[in-house]
């Protein structure tokens, strides 16, 4: 645990100063500012959340806080080359639990349960409209309206606020991902952990 939190606190300084690449840039102070309203409000509450979840979420959250800062790349399943939204998450849940999840946001949130927005525990899928089509883009939620994703070509893995206005007007629908043994196009990775072709 040391470990993952000593990688999430040193991650929180940098993950969420960007806004998305059609939001006007913030100054210095306001990303300050952001970053440290971030640091105060989540980051006391981590142990909380830490004795909240169960540890399999919580292996699960920490993984993906592991690839903090991979940058972006189309069609990218791995921290070597990279990850767009569908293959940081796959890669996150295949490392983390065995499950791989189908390879396209689309396809991930239909292969999992539907939850309300209100029902969302850390380790949950969220989705969002970004390309002008429901589930375009996915992300991991993380707790107290915070999800972690890789967002855009020449971004990097970061965590967003869900409340602020670019991600809150596109957001459209949340997602539980239950054993593989339930089925729903979801299969136990290969009992060695390789990639799936």
């Amino acid at each position: 645990m040391a470990l993952g939190l000593a990688m999430w606190t040193a991650a929180t300084g940098v993950v969420h100063a960007a806004p998305p690449a059609d939001t006007p840039m913030a100054d210095p102070a306001t990303a300050a500012m952001r970053a440290a309203d971030f640091s105060n409000t989540l980051l006391p509450k981590w142990s909380e959340y830490r004795d909240a979840v169960s540890n399999t979420t919580s292996d699960l959250v920490m993984n993906a806080m592991g690839f903090l800062g991979v940058p972006y790349k189309r069609g990218g399943n791995s921290e070597d080359t990279g990850f767009d939204c569908s293959g940081f998450v796959r890669s996150v849940f295949e490392k983390t639990l065995g499950t791989v999840l189908p390879r396209r946001a689309a396809e991930q949130a239909a292969s999992t349960t539907t939850i309300a927005k209100e029902e969302l525990k850390p380790g949950d899928l969220v989705f969002f409209n970004t390309m002008r089509r429901t589930f375009s883009h996915v992300g991991i939620y993380i707790g107290e309206g915070q999800f972690i994703h890789s967002p855009r070509a020449g971004g990097r893995v970061r965590i967003e606020s869900m409340r602020e206005a670019y991600w809150s007007k596109r957001f459209n629908g949340a997602r539980r991902v239950q054993a593989a043994a339930a089925g729903g196009g979801m299969t136990p990775a290969p009992a060695d952990r390789s990639p799936v072709p």
